[in-house]
């Protein structure tokens, strides 16, 4: 069997190499971009949370992206019983949970993560999924270092929480 080869992918910083191994597939696309569902991860710097999830056909679609943990301990994401199926996730140590980040130019200061919608990755079958969130406490804009609003907390049905925390194995 043939071995499969690196795709060379063109992005707003350039061209880039994929090994099949990085190449993420996501069968419902993205909120806004459902018809592209190939990405990879592209690390900018090695210390930083921020990376791009790039768009394998589309070198204008790049989401800054953030592990929302670096951010805030207690993010709870709940993952309902069709999208633990969809990503084929049988206990969260496979699971990686990314944020999209909005920077307003020139105001790095006013940095925000969007704590609504979730992307959520299985690691091992490198299938995501974006996966809406209910609770109330959770903003579109939330600035990193603010406290979280108290609020009731709307659970989503048939769901675990992947809060970084084992629930089950």
């Amino acid at each position: 069997m043939a071995k499969k080869q690196d795709r060379v992918i063109q992005s707003r910083i350039g061209a880039l190499s994929v090994p099949p191994e990085r190449v993420l597939h996501f069968p419902r696309g993205l909120i806004g971009f459902e018809q592209e569902r190939e990405f990879t991860l592209v690390q900018i710097r090695e210390d930083s949370p921020f990376v791009i999830l790039q768009s394998m056909n589309d070198p204008r679609l790049g989401l800054m992206v953030a592990d929302p943990y670096s951010f805030i301990q207690d993010y709870d994401v709940v993952v309902g019983e069709a999208e633990r199926k969809i990503l084929r996730i049988d206990n969260i140590r496979q699971v990686l949970v990314l944020v999209t980040v909005t920077i307003p130019p020139g105001r790095p200061q006013d940095t925000t993560l969007n704590l609504t919608g979730p992307v959520v990755i299985n690691r091992e079958d490198r299938v995501g999924l974006q996966v809406p969130q209910v609770d109330a406490k959770y903003p579109t804009h939330y600035r990193p270092g603010e406290p979280l609003e108290p609020a009731g907390k709307a659970q989503g049905q048939g769901g675990d929480a992947a809060s970084g925390q084992d629930t089950q194995d």
